[in-house]
């Protein structure tokens, strides 16, 4: 009997350690993640009838706010601005949970966390508003402008201030009404939700694509494959001057890659950024730079790593880690090795092959060359405030990524300057102020050459001065509907957005 009774109690004893484990794990180790899973709506179902806080942008417009309604969940939430802001304010529903800085800070947004719960002694003896109003570094004006812009192209625009990493403008188009998700018209936020999810997800209106979808950044991203050689000393910006080529064929293939168009072209880096030679800098990266400082320059630009934005299921840019096994050596320079996969990576210096960005990660890119070769992290709070207007928490600018010197950001400066006045990114030029830029056309497969994206990245601020503008502007290839070129298309778009945040 004695025996039975302690093998029993050895076993409750084990279940209770296994129950004790598996909730320190959920609490602890696994809590971020369910946070931010849209398939939790715990928080949501606790919170929805709550008061709840508003969500401002920098210059005061309401972009999301809760107002009563009769019915017995007593609020519903309302996006005044429709689908403008969608991809970055998200939505907040009974059915579907929360996402976006709906998501990202409900506990603020609620009053729910412990500081905001018990703020003074009054508060344990009273049932106050303890909700918090977030301010946002969006300017309405410039997201407005980014809208227009962009029109009905498929696209993204990402403006943001190099020197914070506040995020001026964030679109993304389609969009959708989130105030329809807020409703407490439960079927028809039903009926909208599923009308949302029978679309294929690439044009499904919920994806924010400036930071959750990755795209090849073309030309773009010569940029960075110009930085990774002038911090491996591989080249300056004016030697060595390659000669002039309608084609590179990489070692270990024999299949040419071509300028866009089939146009000739050479000479230097600096004039390569100018007219945007897929050429030259395919040898650049093959055979002058090589995979290893390719791939150390990538992850430190951000690529391979995903952003810190403040703001839930952002995804990591890709830059390919390996370009298989040694080979022999390159005869010029006997440190550049000829890999297995070196076609791979003469195609990858000009942002093809496995390379993929998303619109957030180039604006960061062109962040990082404007400012002195630094990357602060990019947000949204500006701050947090309740409801008697007092200070609860506000965002303090920090360092991301430093991924090059400060002689290195001003080389790639002056050239991205000289792309504008001089080269394939004039669309990009803002009277008075002084605007960088470089421009990609991107093919999107090669069985359909003529399905490109248009892209241009930038920055622009006052002559002289430290930038005060960065920008990534992408608009999506549509089969069969023909080239479109980041010049002819994208950067008129950009220099839109640049002209009216430096107004």
């Amino acid at each position: 009997m004695n025996r039975n009774i302690r093998i029993l109690g050895v076993g409750l004893t084990l279940c209770f350690c296994v129950l004790f484990a598996q909730l320190n794990r959920v609490q602890l180790v696994q809590q971020e993640e369910l946070q931010e899973n849209p398939a939790n709506n715990r928080q949501v179902e606790r919170d929805f009838s709550r008061p709840r806080g508003s969500i401002f942008t920098a210059d005061g417009t309401v972009i999301a706010t809760s107002v009563e309604v009769d019915d017995d969940l007593e609020r519903e939430r309302t996006y005044p601005e429709g689908d403008l802001y969608a991809h970055t304010t998200g939505y907040f529903s009974f059915q579907f949970g929360a996402d976006g800085l709906e998501r990202q800070y409900n506990d603020q947004l609620s009053g729910q966390t412990t500081e905001q719960q018990f703020s003074s002694f009054e508060d344990l003896f009273q049932d106050t508003d303890t909700s918090a109003n977030l301010t946002v570094t969006l300017r309405h004006d410039v997201q407005t402008v980014a809208k227009a812009a962009l029109g009905d192209q498929r696209g993204s625009v990402v403006a943001l201030d190099p020197r914070t990493g506040d995020i001026l403008a964030f679109w993304s188009t389609p969009s959708y009404d989130p105030s329809i998700l807020g409703s407490v018209n439960l079927s028809e936020a039903e009926a909208f939700w599923n009308q949302l999810g029978e679309l294929p997800g690439i044009q499904d209106p919920r994806l924010a694509r400036m930071y959750r979808e990755i795209y090849f950044p073309g030309s773009t991203y010569k940029v960075v494959t110009a930085a990774a050689g002038l911090d491996a000393n591989a080249l300056s910006m004016t030697n060595p001057v390659f000669e002039a080529s309608s084609e590179y064929i990489a070692p270990l293939t024999t299949t040419p890659l071509r300028n866009f168009g089939g146009s000739t072209c050479g000479g230097d880096m600096r004039e390569a950024l100018r007219v945007s030679c897929n050429t030259v800098f395919a040898e650049i990266s093959a055979e002058v730079i090589g995979p290893d400082p390719m791939i150390e320059v990538a992850e430190r630009f951000g690529f391979n790593t995903t952003p810190p934005i403040d703001l839930p299921a952002a995804v990591a840019s890709n830059f390919p880690d390996s370009f298989g096994a040694k080979v022999s050596e390159t005869d010029g320079d006997p440190a550049v090795p000829i890999v297995e996969n070196t076609p791979a990576l003469a195609q990858a210096g000009i942002g093809q092959f496995d390379v993929k960005a998303t619109p957030l990660q180039m604006a960061l890119v062109a962040a990082g060359i404007a400012n002195d070769g630094i990357i602060m992290k990019p947000h949204l709070m500006a701050d947090l405030r309740n409801q008697k207007g007092e200070l609860i928490d506000e965002y303090n600018p920090s360092v991301w990524k430093a991924p090059i010197s400060t002689g290195d950001a001003a080389s790639l400066r002056e050239a991205m300057v000289n792309t504008v006045v001089n080269g394939t990114a004039s669309a990009m030029q803002v009277s008075g102020f002084e605007v960088g830029g470089k421009t990609g056309t991107a093919q999107v497969d090669a069985e359909r050459p003529d399905d490109t994206h248009a892209w241009v990245i930038g920055f622009a601020g006052p002559s002289g001065e430290p930038a005060t503008v960065a920008v990534a502007v992408l608009i999506e290839s549509v089969p069969g509907a023909g080239q479109q070129t980041g010049g002819g298309a994208a950067a008129p778009i950009a220099q839109a957005v640049l002209a009216q945040a430096l107004s």
